[in-house]
């Protein structure tokens, strides 16, 4: 199982927030290229990087950051968080990046998906985030009606490899992640899933790597010193 440090990012900080809300939102970091360099010395191979400002309002005003830490930092780096169109796609590929993360435009333009899907293949992820089960859009302000699980099987078929699912109700709430969803998951052959939300515990790490979870994104759990990331990646 692969495992993907989270480096979320506002006003080019270090940030997290909890339960995907931005009053409520701690800062860890000044700088985001120091905190990757720190999980590249710890043994990451890849890391799991958000801008949350594009997230919110849809301007790439932490893209000369991101470069950097694509540039410098020797890891596997996937990107998210305002990615609307082909050329901001392009514009993170282009500067180093691995992965670029799709979430609103999926469900408001899925035909945009499946063609970017079959133009760049396995650089293109969508990151889909679920509460009480139903999509949310928009930095996880809209709560649509298109159930989750199902989406999930629908971008796989659509030629999607990767997903990032993220259960917002445990999302930086460091009370453990939803191990029942990513059961369900991990039931759609073909798709690599990647869990996020409220990893918290070394037995969880076990339980998803056992039941066929692609990959696992660690953030508020590492920064608040409840995992530790040399522990976690001996572990898988």
């Amino acid at each position: 199982m692969q495992i993907f440090p989270a480096i979320d990012i506002k006003d080019k900080k270090v940030v997290r927030l909890t339960f995907g809300d931005y009053d409520q939102m701690k800062i860890y970091a000044d700088d985001p290229v120091v905190i990757a360099k720190n999980f590249l010395e710890c043994g990451a191979k890849n890391l799991h990087v958000v801008d949350l400002d594009g997230a919110k309002d849809g301007k790439l005003a932490n893209f000369d950051v991101i470069e950097k830490i694509a540039k410098n930092c020797g890891m596997f780096v996937e990107v998210g968080g305002g990615i609307r169109d082909e050329e901001r796609i392009k514009k993170y590929i282009d500067c180093g990046v691995g992965r670029v993360i799709l979430g609103t435009v999926a469900v408001e333009n899925f035909a945009f998906v499946e063609q970017m899907a079959k133009k760049y293949g396995d650089k293109i992820a969508v990151g889909v985030d679920a509460k009480d089960g139903y999509v949310a859009i928009h930095g996880w302000k809209t709560i649509t009606d298109v159930k989750s699980v199902d989406f999930c099987t629908k971008l796989r078929d659509a030629g999607v490899k990767t997903v990032i699912y993220t259960d917002i109700s445990k999302d930086g709430a460091l009370s453990g992640t939803n191990l029942q969803v990513y059961g369900e998951l991990a039931k759609i052959d073909g798709l690599d899933v990647v869990a996020s939300g409220g990893i918290t515990f070394y037995d969880e790490i076990k339980s998803l790597k056992n039941m066929g979870t692609y990959g696992a994104i660690l953030g508020k759990a590492l920064y608040e010193g409840k995992l530790d990331l040399k522990k976690v990646l001996e572990l898988v």
